[in-house]
């Protein structure tokens, strides 16, 4: 358990995180028929006329329904102030039982997050000109941390997944902020009140459905990837984000991984903490 000093300021940055005023888009287009099935578009807050990286979002929460898009706005209007063009996807979430906290939907959290990301570069030509396709970057926030890690695996899923694909997405890297990377470390933590077993169906599907799921078992992928990780969380600890890195040395890739000392979970996509400034430039690194 944590002790009182560490939860008070856990409290304090969740509590920064969220006193921000959402931001509206400049645009909304719809990947599907479903009221979720949506992606929200930030214009670059920049002068210049040429395209600019696009910078694809996907917001945390648990995978659970209380938890949408509008609480990473601040963030993504924070990227498009430093010049880049900004996708904040949203996807099905919770479930329909009847206390509405279940976390996710299975399959439809995957599936939308599939479909977006299939649909995202169309969407992006037609709905802001100025967002170069080429230079895409995917990001997320805890457990959309995990849904960048999976969207950018596709490529490696079991041959049997609905969800995979022929070909690596066309993306310039990945950057997963305090992901839930780890599925099987996450479940034994009982992170996020056991959320990664609830996103797949409850402990008697948890086993055979890990394989098409678990970031930690779909590598290498050939994509560059960072972790961008505050040693202090106590929402998503850093021993996920060690156990990621770990599997992928042993599956013979190199993935980044950024550590910041005295940082919690939320400072990551609080445009107020010095942390958001770290994010983006990891995001920039790769992006440029």
């Amino acid at each position: 358990m944590p002790d009182d000093a560490a939860a008070a300021r856990a409290a304090a940055e969740e509590e920064s995180a969220f006193s921000h005023e959402p931001v509206e888009p400049d645009a909304t287009a719809a990947y599907g028929d479903h009221p979720d099935q949506v992606i929200d578009f930030y214009a670059p807050r920049t002068e210049t006329a040429s395209p600019a990286p696009l910078i694809v979002v996907l917001h945390g929460g648990a995978w659970r329904a209380r938890y949408d898009r509008r609480h990473i706005t601040p963030f993504a209007d924070y990227l498009a102030r430093r010049g880049f063009a900004v996708a904040n996807v949203e996807y099905r979430r919770g479930s329909s039982s009847s206390d509405g906290d279940e976390a996710g939907r299975w399959p439809e959290t995957f599936d939308d997050v599939a479909a977006a990301l299939d649909a995202l570069p169309g969407l992006a030509r037609e709905t802001l000109p100025r967002a170069d396709t080429r230079r895409m970057v995917l990001t997320g926030h805890s457990a959309g941390g995990h849904l960048a890690l999976w969207a950018a695996a596709r490529h490696v899923l079991p041959a049997d997944s609905p969800w995979r694909t022929a070909h690596p997405a066309p993306l310039r890297g990945v950057v997963a902020l305090a992901p839930i990377a780890d599925f099987t470390l996450a479940a034994k933590l009982e992170v996020c009140a056991n959320a990664a077993v609830q996103l797949l169906g409850g402990p008697d599907h948890f086993t055979d459905r890990l394989p098409h799921v678990d970031p930690s078992l779909l590598l290498p992928t050939g994509i560059a990837t960072t972790l961008v990780q505050g040693r202090s969380d106590l929402d998503v600890p850093e021993p996920l984000s060690d156990a990621f890195a770990d599997a992928a040395a042993k599956a013979g890739e190199v993935v980044g991984l950024t550590l910041l000392e005295d940082v919690g979970h939320f400072p990551l996509i609080d445009p107020a903490a010095d942390a958001c400034a770290v994010v983006a430039e990891e995001i920039a690194q790769l992006a440029w």
